[in-house]
């Protein structure tokens, strides 16, 4: 099919459109990240951004998305980063992945952050390495547990299309497709947005793909990061199986994640001699938590933190193959 066949699928007009079967959207989004008509790919997206996505089509454009990677190693946790303009304070979230790989566990994170730094410079507070060539990620992981790819390098061709919001001046489905990547086929994915609808169609998704274990929150600025002080709605999967929870807060402070204007190199005070304001701790531990508990792990956190500084545990490294 050419993908014209798809837009008019959506946009015969009242009555007679309708939403792409997951097939459909899969045919759909392979053409479109092989180059199809760029006035047929902006008719697409929009024409799906007005109706609204389905998860059919999410799972369809997300499936389509991950079958183009390049070979990647797999992966413990998968962890999207997407929030572009990311306006709530430091990236906390990173100190709670380099927590989950500190025991253990090997952690994938990958996203694109605009012209927002304050990611980018985490990484580079946290010595987190950031893999430009997807063929370096498994030295990476076999060294530090943890690695950072950016889509730029890691998807061109995905990148483009999330790219197009320069163009359109809106928000595409392609960031949620973006969040279901999951390039290292994780068996566990925490993930965070910033608009709460999302957070249904997401898990609806996933289960369509045949995700086990998955975590969405609304989290700090679009992040998978967990607001201590607040009552969180946890949304995914548990063991295949939709799972919704309202966790408690952790702390008695409503204080909002903006107000703790600090530098990034507080990122690592905290890390490295736990200096700081217990809400950032929290706020790592808490997140830290959800995220082993997305992994279907009982450690401790506080016995992970305690032991962050420790070797990290040997892996079987056989166990956890190329995927193609």
């Amino acid at each position: 099919m050419s993908l014209s066949e798809h837009v008019r699928t959506l946009g015969r007009g009242p009555g007679r459109s309708r939403s792409l079967t997951e097939a459909e959207a899969f045919d759909a989004m392979s053409l479109m990240l092989r180059g199809a008509e760029p006035q047929a790919v902006g008719a697409c997206l929009m024409l799906m951004r007005m109706k609204g996505e389905t998860a059919e089509e999410i799972a369809g454009f997300a499936r389509a998305a991950q079958e183009a990677l390049p070979p990647l190693p797999c992966t413990d946790l998968d962890w999207p980063s997407y929030a572009a303009g990311r306006t709530r304070g430091l990236p906390w979230f990173l100190l709670s992945a380099r927590l989950i790989a500190s025991s253990g566990r090997r952690v994938m994170l990958h996203g694109w952050n605009g012209s927002d730094s304050a990611v980018r410079d985490g990484l580079d507070t946290l010595g987190i390495s950031v893999v430009r060539k997807p063929g370096d990620a498994a030295a990476a992981l076999d060294r530090d547990g943890i690695v950072y790819l950016p889509l730029e390098d890691l998807h061109p061709a995905l990148f483009a299309l999330l790219d197009l919001r320069k163009v359109f001046g809106l928000r595409s489905c392609v960031n949620t497709v973006c969040r279901m990547l999951n390039p290292g086929r994780a068996g566990a994915s925490v993930q965070g947005v910033f608009h709460p609808p999302y957070r249904l169609l997401q898990q609806d998704a996933a289960a369509l793909m045949g995700w086990r274990q998955m975590t969405v929150i609304k989290g700090g600025g679009g992040e998978f990061e967990r607001h201590p002080g607040k009552i969180i709605e946890g949304f995914g999967l548990r063991y295949g199986s939709r799972w919704e929870e309202n966790l408690p807060a952790l702390v008695h402070d409503s204080r909002r994640l903006a107000d703790l204007h600090l530098p990034s190199s507080a990122l690592l005070d905290l890390w490295e001699r736990d200096e700081g304001p217990d809400f950032a701790r929290q706020m790592v531990l808490g997140t830290a938590a959800l995220a082993l508990r997305t992994l279907g792990k009982d450690d401790t956190v506080d016995t992970l933190w305690a032991n962050r500084h420790a070797p990290r545990a040997s892996l079987a490294h056989a166990a956890h193959g190329i995927r193609n």
